[in-house]
């Protein structure tokens, strides 16, 4: 999961240089209709052209330089761009992510061991499953933050209750301490974390049904619903012996769980990674109202508790890309149908 922590960078400006530097360096990239000041905030009413997306990304270097910040926004039929200081980013300490990490493989190893029926082996393999899970998703995250110049830590992992009561760990998630420039940037860190993690977790699943044994129909087993993918797998990849049901490995259900984490990481909502993308292919109108429908679907499949955290979620406007008046490419578009097959065959109802 993606979280970012920016508001909607409406900072009091201090120390900002001249305006007439700021309007040169405005107009030195765009066509400026008018320019003024509105409560010490350099603003320009800009005409936008073709390749105003690229003019905006060289505006933000060269403002860079002197710590302030563009944002562009669309204001009824005109485009304002607005210059504000950059805002103070505190230094990523580190030690916590590590410290985090550590916890939570022995949360995770101990759900393993009970999972594998005090098997040392079955707790290392549904430790390093669940771990690279959800590592290759957050650092999917992480590594496009980077490419795109936005300051992001390293993944926080959470520690949970070891089985029977959880799986040892509350997931991971990466904080994002500035607006991706524009919707192809948000695009791309809400985009590769989730394909990460759910190619990372059909890799898991196929090598976990290996290790797994058809058996017959145990009245004091427990049952859970498989995804369609998982499904797929089964049928692709079946596991040895004879039966009706199969008697999961701790890897398969490794597998199973990171199915789970692709289907809640993709619901449309909020700051969710599927909330990211939404915002980066609708409006910001239109964000709003298909993140409740994601809350909704939630409840309908049967994940309540997660339905309450998207509300949570989804309470605070998501602040969009400092460019939010760029369109998203054509060829991202078409990865946001990919992102909706993966939700489908990830989809698990309680």
């Amino acid at each position: 999961m993606c979280c970012a922590s920016s508001d909607d960078y409406s900072v009091d400006p201090v120390g900002l240089p001249p305006f007439e530097e700021v309007q040169g360096m405005v107009e030195s990239e765009f066509d400026v209709e008018e320019g003024f000041v509105d409560h010490n905030v350099p603003t320009f009413y800009v005409r936008y052209r073709e390749d105003s997306k690229e003019a905006f990304l060289r505006l933000m270097k060269r403002l860079d330089a002197l710590e302030l910040l563009p944002l562009l926004r669309p204001k009824e039929e005109k485009v304002v761009l607005k210059v504000l200081a950059k805002p103070s980013i505190k230094p990523n300490r580190n030690i916590i992510n590590i410290a985090l990490f550590f916890a939570t493989l022995g949360t995770v190893f101990v759900s393993g061991y009970f999972l594998s029926s005090s098997n040392i082996l079955g707790a290392l393999l549904f430790t390093g499953a669940i771990m690279a899970i959800l590592g290759t998703h957050e650092m999917g995250h992480k590594l496009l933050a980077d490419k795109h110049d936005v300051d992001a830590t390293y993944p926080y992992f959470i520690p949970g209750l070891p089985f029977p009561y959880g799986i040892g760990t509350f997931g991971a998630l990466i904080r994002q301490k500035a607006l991706p420039p524009n919707k192809d940037a948000l695009f791309d860190i809400g985009f590769t974390g989730p394909v990460a993690g759910f190619i990372i977790a059909a890799i898991v699943t196929i090598i976990g049904i290996q290790l797994s044994t058809y058996g017959p129909l145990d009245p004091d087993a427990s049952y859970i619903p498989l995804p369609l993918l998982f499904q797929f797998i089964e049928m692709l990849f079946p596991p040895s012996g004879a039966g009706e049901i199969i008697q999961l490995h701790p890897v398969a259900f490794a597998g199973w769980v990171g199915m789970i984490v692709t289907m809640l990481n993709l619901v449309p909502s909020g700051m969710f990674d599927g909330g990211h993308v939404a915002r980066s292919v609708l409006s910001d109108r239109a964000h709003q109202i298909i993140s409740y429908a994601g809350i909704a679907l939630l409840a309908i499949i049967g994940w309540w508790t997660m339905a309450i955290l998207a509300i949570f979620f989804s309470s605070a406007k998501h602040p969009g890309p400092l460019d939010d008046v760029s369109k998203l490419t054509t060829s991202r578009k078409m990865g946001a149908i990919v992102l909706v097959a993966i939700f489908i065959l990830s989809v698990v109802p309680i």
